[in-house]
């Protein structure tokens, strides 16, 4: 009689494991401390300078001077701040109403297209900021092909303007950042397990309250990772305001390059700096609760 054996595979070597985290552990560290470092060294030489003080001719001289502090408090400053949030609060909620119908239309009826739509929608941005935002800049001017457009149809009239508003320095931003809303959402709905939303269906009928009920808190972590995404860079943006705007819509990023390149104030610069880093490390820190709080219910 045959002597039947049974090939029992050894079970992984826990060892093994451990190294292997250890190996990418290390390999992280290099990269860890040399972003850390120049950004701490960054934030600190800006702290310290916005307690400074100019000389005559405009150099900077490190002190400790409130000055800089409290005339952040005045109404110019605190309206300049005001608005800059506004407007990339405002430009969040567009890109989101934008984005999630392109995302959605991709991720699950794009089919094997899926690949060269994201392509199509990503290149574009890879050419320089400063070139798509002329680029903007001239489709929305007063002789642009919108404007001629819309008052071909009768939308418009000769006196409607879209530069040097508040509608054109929003324009500019939801076009610069757009894409930033779009990937993350991509991303969240190709994971989704599209039973849900039929299911959604059978449960709740219409495909909008499918929509609110299923696949909008299937998909928040998405929604916030992009909103963040969109967040920060709107909020310090300067060419928008610069290219599509007037006096009446300067963003806090064009009153910092207006304190360090044409003021010669470094020191009102670097406090309007601080100022702004707080906003959006305030804005980062939620975010980054949210998200443990998501994880957190997720598993378990």
């Amino acid at each position: 009689m045959r002597r039947r054996t049974d090939h029992v595979l050894p079970p992984p070597r826990r060892g093994a494991s451990a190294g292997g985290n250890r190996l990418w552990t290390w390999l992280m560290v290099p990269g860890t401390l040399w972003m850390s470092t120049f950004l701490v060294a960054s934030l600190v030489l800006v702290a310290a300078l916005a307690l400074g003080t100019t000389d005559p001719l405009g150099n900077p001289h490190f002190g400790l001077n409130f000055e800089n502090i409290t005339a952040l408090a005045e109404p110019a400053y605190r309206a300049v701040l005001l608005r800059s949030l506004g407007y990339a609060l405002l430009t969040c909620v567009i890109c989101l109403a934008v984005a999630y119908p392109v995302a959605y239309a991709i991720a699950l009826h794009g089919g094997r297209f899926k690949n060269l739509l994201i392509a199509a929608i990503v290149v574009p941005f890879f050419a320089n900021y400063l070139v798509r935002m002329y680029g903007w800049s001239v489709v929305l001017s007063d002789d642009g092909p919108l404007l001629k457009a819309l008052r071909a149809v009768g939308f418009a009239d000769s006196d409607t303007k879209i530069l040097q508003s508040g509608v054109g320095v929003i324009a500019g931003l939801v076009y610069g950042f757009i894409v930033f809303m779009i990937i993350p959402l991509y991303a969240a709905l190709e994971r989704m397990d599209v039973s849900l939303i039929e299911a959604g269906r059978d449960l709740y009928g219409g495909p909008l309250r499918t929509f609110f009920f299923v696949t909008l808190p299937a998909t928040r972590q998405g929604a916030a990772a992009g909103c963040v995404l969109v967040f920060l860079p709107a909020m310090g943006d300067f060419v928008s305001a610069q290219l599509m705007g007037g006096p009446d819509q300067i963003m806090i990023g064009n009153l910092i390059q207006d304190k360090f390149f044409q003021g010669q104030n470094w020191p009102l610069g670097s406090a309007l700096t601080m100022l702004m880093m707080a906003v959006l490390f305030l804005g980062m820190v939620g975010y980054l609760r949210r998200a443990r709080k998501d994880e957190a219910e997720a598993t378990r």
